[in-house]
């Protein structure tokens, strides 16, 4: 039984990754890097958190001699067994996305020491896991304070996937921003829900949105995953603002994107398949913020002229206080 089991787990993962025999053989090529990535819920056509991981390993393999797979889960219990198959393939560097997947990950990179593990939004204390962490309280600051700038209703809205402290991390920066420029803006904020299913639920997260919009929002920061664009089609549908974020999502509904914040999860991932590659792969915490580009604000030929130039003059001198100290800015995660 202990033979069988691992066998049916690589079975699993080949079924569900499409995987062929042409492809288990290059897999198995020992002349080149084996990176996997087992992507969150909602998968890596989300156009937000998960395409912004996926962008990243994407040009690594177009500037490294790897090999690359991808498996989406389709429900939490598919993790573990992706995340095991990677393993047992012998990969040499395995890519967790979420924070959902921390205890999982966790486990499993106890389980096979000699492996690199990625770990993003979650910290596995091992010296094999690089855990990847972003300052999104800083991001969600700025984009904040152009929301409040914009406004002229006296409320703006959040819209969050999952109802747990990493997504307040967004909505507390946000409202901090927002009342850095105006103190007495009103700020609705809304969850899609309490499990996994939160983030790839773009009819509620569109049902949330009209009701923000509704009770005079003007400008509304989604930070919901996959349904975040059902508050894209609300800002379309009221001709009013979202923000984007993870990735720069200002081209999704052009005119309506007012910015995104950008949460750069691809450099992230880049660096350490980089690293990985030259054999120079850190475990322990690795921390994106302002100050090294970790995060920050979209601004492109999408939104240019949504934002005046004073707007953005005041912003960046936000970032560079914040870099510098004289702002601080709550981490909704460590109160």
């Amino acid at each position: 039984m202990n033979r069988i089991l691992p066998l049916l787990i690589i079975l699993a993962f080949v079924l569900s990754s499409g995987c062929t025999t042409r492809d288990i053989a290059a897999e198995s090529d020992g002349n080149k890097i084996k990176v996997g990535i087992v992507f969150d819920i909602g998968g890596k056509d989300d156009r937000s958190f998960n395409a912004a991981a996926n962008v990243g390993v994407q040009r690594a393999k177009k500037d490294f001699p790897i090999v690359l797979r991808d498996v989406e889960p389709g429900d939490p219990t598919s993790i573990e067994p992706a995340l095991r198959a990677f393993a047992q393939y012998g990969y040499n560097l395995i890519t967790g996305v979420g924070f959902a997947q921390g205890p999982i990950l966790k486990q499993v990179a106890t389980d096979y020491p000699q492996l690199h593990f990625v770990l993003i939004d979650s910290v596995a204390d091992l010296p094999n896991v690089a855990s990847l962490l972003f300052k999104e309280h800083e991001g969600s600051f700025l984009v904040g304070m152009i929301a409040a700038y914009k406004n002229k209703t006296g409320t703006i809205g959040f819209v969050g996937g999952m109802d747990i402290p990493l997504i307040h991390k967004f909505a507390t920066g946000y409202e901090e921003g927002a009342r850095y420029v105006n103190p007495k803006i009103r700020v609705l904020k809304n969850y899609v829900g309490i499990t996994d299913a939160a983030w790839n639920n773009p009819g509620k997260g569109r049902e949330l949105a009209n009701s923000q919009y509704e009770q005079g929002a003007d400008v509304i920061f989604q930070a919901a995953g996959n349904s975040g664009l059902g508050v894209f089609d609300a800002a379309e549908a009221y001709n009013k603002f979202a923000i984007g974020v993870d990735a720069n999502q200002n081209w999704v509904k052009p005119g309506h994107i007012l910015t995104s914040m950008l949460k750069r999860i691809d450099n992230a991932v880049y660096s350490v398949v980089q690293d990985e590659v030259a054999g120079k792969f850190k475990g322990g915490v690795h921390v994106y913020g302002l100050e090294n580009n970790g995060v920050d604000y979209a601004l492109d030929q999408y939104n240019r002229d949504l934002i005046p130039a004073w707007v953005i003059e005041k912003v960046d001198q936000a970032k560079r206080d914040i870099i510098e100290g004289r702002i601080k800015v709550t981490d909704a995660m460590v109160q």
